[in-house]
């Protein structure tokens, strides 16, 4: 399903919410309804069909738009989200939707006086993401590009000898970022994070000028992006053979993961899926070293909708991707994290990130 299908597909819930047009800003949100890649645009569709619907863009991306959108009408203006609100009358919009979890308040007074009186805003949040949810056939191959780019950077560093004791966080980092883009990702899905030794037991560490030690647990979090949408996958080691206690927290947390793993099946409400980790964990005694959600969604954004937390609402549907990620974490000593980007499937998921998940000892 590319872009036209998209907004076909957006139309029927404009109708639903009773809405004429729907004005994008979300430029992630652009991008997914017109394959538009540039740094300003705003587009307008319109419940009415793709001839009333309209994509503006400023004069840097007139020969970039007519490649990247050749099916909508093209407006080149620099201004052109208010471009856009003030024709909107004249395109016999009466009820315009917008963005209104994306727009400020500045830009929301700058629409309003724009749209005057013939046409009325209405506050339309989360209607792309909604879509965005449940990815198709493109998507999943994009996805699956960007784990199998961020697997084979991960076993190329590991076969190098990339993380050995005497390197710093910061060095293993930008070696493993370095790797990703030579294996064809446009660079790194997020801030890669590598955590050695205590530092393991923060979840998002910075990695820093901290030597790696024989001993440490090693936690990586990283992931590729290409053709603009991200993998996330973590995997944690141990430099040298593993202590006894690391041994018990790593099988703790993949037992977890594992369980998490097998929830993401149609149907499955959000919430039982981190309930599927997460009680294993508080059964083990350590539920408040589990710090944060078990999952989210991934694609055009690292984290997209659905959230796999205790308080989200909604299930799963078929073809969402998601991660699952648990986590315990024990202050000063150190920190086991297991992640995969997976596709929701009937029975059994699609396991997109391909790196074992057995306890390594380098």
């Amino acid at each position: 399903m590319g872009p036209l299908s998209r907004r076909r597909v957006l139309r029927e819930l404009l109708r639903a919410a009773e809405l004429d047009a729907l004005l994008v800003t979300d430029l992630v949100n652009v991008r997914y309804l017109t394959g538009f890649t540039g740094s300003n645009a705003a587009l307008l569709v319109h419940a009415g069909g793709e001839q009333v619907s309209r994509f503006c863009t400023d004069g840097r991306y007139l020969a970039q738009s007519a490649v990247e959108v050749p099916d909508l009408q093209r407006m080149i203006e620099r201004s052109g989200v208010l471009v856009l609100v003030a024709a909107a009358a004249a395109l016999g919009i009466r009820r315009l939707g917008f963005e209104s979890d994306t727009v400020s308040v500045d830009a929301h007074t700058a629409l309003d006086e724009a749209a005057g009186d013939a046409v009325a805003l209405r506050r339309a949040p989360g209607l792309v993401q909604q879509l965005r949810m449940v990815k198709d056939d493109a998507e999943v191959a994009a996805l699956r590009a960007a784990c199998a780019v961020a697997d084979a950077a991960l076993a190329d560093l590991v076969a190098a000898g990339g993380l050995r004791p005497g390197r710093t966080e910061r060095a293993a980092a930008h070696d493993l970022d370095a790797r990703m883009r030579g294996l064809g990702a446009s660079g790194p899905a997020f801030e890669t994070i590598l955590a050695a030794g205590a530092h393991s037991a923060i979840p998002h560490h910075h990695p820093s000028e901290a030597v790696l030690a024989r001993g440490d647990l090693v936690t990586l979090d990283f992931g590729a992006l290409v053709a603009g949408y991200h993998s996330d996958m973590t995997r944690t080691f141990v430099l040298g053979p593993a202590a006894g206690w690391q041994r018990e927290l790593y099988a703790l947390v993949a037992t977890a993961q594992a369980a998490g793993r097998a929830a993401c099946v149609p149907g499955t409400e959000l919430a039982a899926v981190d309930a599927a980790a997460r009680d294993l964990v508080v059964a083990a005694g350590r539920g408040a070293e589990f710090l944060h959600p078990v999952g989210h969604g991934v694609g055009l954004q690292i984290h997209e909708a659905p959230a796999l937390s205790a308080t989200a609402t909604g299930a799963l549907a078929a073809a969402m991707a998601v991660t699952v990620e648990p986590g315990v974490y024990l202050a000063g000593r150190g920190g086991v994290r297991i992640e995969d980007t997976m596709i929701v499937r009937d029975l059994i998921p699609e396991v997109l990130t391909c790196t074992g998940r057995d306890l390594v000892e380098l």
